[in-house]
């Protein structure tokens, strides 16, 4: 679906995908962000589930990724702007907000806001930490040696270089599958800084986390890899002690590309939580 977003006074089509059926405002809403250097496909399994079960979808393509138009965004906050214009042109009064990585601090921004909160039901943060610092080197590969960037990331991103053959399911590479998309990714622009770059840089420079998480005031769940060296548990130590309803999985068996490595289990926690937090809201008169 192409949604025409207004973001201060330009406007750009967005593409959201709504997993396979049309989405429908009405119905109880889940927004799906994804991570740095990624699209809307990483959620593919889990957005598919959510939307012949109840819920409306919408896995969106950050600015400058995937099928959206308009230059990739520079900061958390103005992502959290866009954001909200997506959810504006969409007519969504009420949403979960699930993001992974770069994707979770875009939610845990838009939750901590009083101007945007009273319309988010609960928010699930998958392959969090605060703060997301990125190391200089990788910073610079991804402004200046992009294929080496994204062996970096995928290194880092896994938990073990040599997975069973067709795991998690059969024809499964999750390597390769993270890889290409990647590559993708970098081979829509040619400008400098690299979109690669500037989503790094921006969860580098993020630095309203911990005020955000004490403005969080609906359920939030912490969904963390238990072998993730991206974005390891402990670092979220700070914003699951802030958020008052925080709850937290560990996944086992997985690095920080949960959706990929476990996708069974994330698809599991993230409806039971997201199901829950919609009932609450609605049984609060939201």
């Amino acid at each position: 679906m192409l949604l025409k977003t207004h973001f201060r006074d330009t406007e750009h089509d967005t593409y959201c995908y709504t997993g396979g059926k049309a989405f429908d405002p009405a119905l109880p809403t889940a927004v799906f962000i994804h991570g740095g250097q990624n699209d809307h496909s990483v959620w593919i399994l889990q957005t598919r589930y959510f939307a012949h079960h109840g819920f409306g979808v919408l896995a969106v393509d950050l600015p400058g990724h995937g099928r959206s138009q308009g230059p990739a965004l520079t900061t958390i906050e103005d992502l959290s702007d866009w954001l909200s214009c997506v959810l504006d042109a969409a007519g969504v009064s009420k949403a979960v907000l699930i993001g992974h990585s770069m994707g979770s601090l875009i939610a845990l921004e838009s939750a901590g806001r009083p101007q945007q909160s009273s319309r988010i039901a609960g928010i699930a943060l998958v392959g969090s930490a605060y703060p997301m610092k990125v190391a200089d080197a990788l910073l610079d590969a991804a402004n200046n040696a992009q294929q080496s960037a994204i062996d970096m990331v995928n290194i880092w991103s896994h938990s073990t270089m040599s997975p069973k053959p067709s795991a998690p399911g059969p024809g499964f590479y999750v390597q390769g599958a993270s890889q290409r998309l990647m590559q993708r990714i970098a081979s829509q622009s040619t400008a400098r800084p690299t979109v690669f770059y500037t989503d790094f840089a921006a969860c580098n420079a993020y630095a309203n986390g911990e005020r955000a998480a004490q403005g969080v005031a609906c359920p939030t769940l912490f969904l963390l890899g238990q072998r993730d060296l991206m974005t390891p548990a402990k670092a979220a130590a700070g914003l699951i002690g802030a958020i008052k309803q925080a709850k937290v999985v560990q996944v086992e068996a997985c690095g920080h590309a949960l959706m990929a490595e476990q996708p069974d289990a994330v698809l599991e926690h993230l409806f039971k939580f997201a199901g829950t937090a919609t009932v609450a809201a609605l049984a609060a008169g939201d």
